[in-house]
């Protein structure tokens, strides 16, 4: 039993190992969401950046186009600015996600390394768990047909990167409604 268990659980790291070694060789974000990445120096407007970046993903794994667009004006001024919409395999788009919200989770951890009291983390983590509830819905039937090693890896790995984001935002304190705050004052 225990041998068993054992290979079962070397078979699951040996498959997510290699299809992180395939992912390693594709960039997740393109040259253009890097840029914006890199504009973006607040925290909070870091993390808006990623959130359209998975939604550029969830649009093409759903089948969008730059033709199936709802919106062709919109579409072709964020062309402009975010540039090509990623292509890729179901693999490849879903792992591109899951590293997307990983390097989301670094940024917030750096900040919160530097300063766990910016008010930034709370404002960032709670925007980011509401991306990941929409992500995780509009995926979940994805999920489930999954077939190859490379899909099911990276669906493993999106979903270990949404539970840690949706556990880390169950313990940040409450929001604090300014609107009332101001109106006790």
């Amino acid at each position: 039993m225990i041998v068993h268990k054992l290979s079962v659980l070397l078979f699951l790291g040996a498959m997510l190992f290699a299809s992180t070694a395939a992912a390693q060789h594709r960039d997740h974000l393109t040259p253009q969401e890097v840029d914006l990445v890199k504009e973006a120096q607040m925290l909070d407007k870091r993390i808006d950046v990623f959130i359209k970046a998975t939604d550029r993903r969830l649009f093409v794994l759903k089948g969008g186009t730059a033709a199936t667009a709802p919106n062709a004006k919109q579409f072709k001024k964020d062309a402009e600015k975010w540039g090509e919409l990623p292509t890729g395999s179901r693999a490849e788009l879903v792992s591109d996600i899951a590293r997307i919200l990983d390097e989301a989770i670094t940024n917030i951890d750096d900040v919160s390394s530097r300063d766990e009291r910016n008010p930034l983390i709370g404002k960032s983590l709670r925007k980011l768990a509401t991306a990941v509830n929409t992500i995780m819905t509009e995926l979940k039937p994805m999920s489930v047909e999954a077939k190859s090693d490379a899909e099911i890896a990276s669906f493993e790995l999106l979903n270990e990167d949404a539970k840690s984001i949706l556990e880390a935002v169950t313990k940040l304190p409450p929001e604090v409604d300014k609107k009332a705050k101001a109106k006790n004052k």
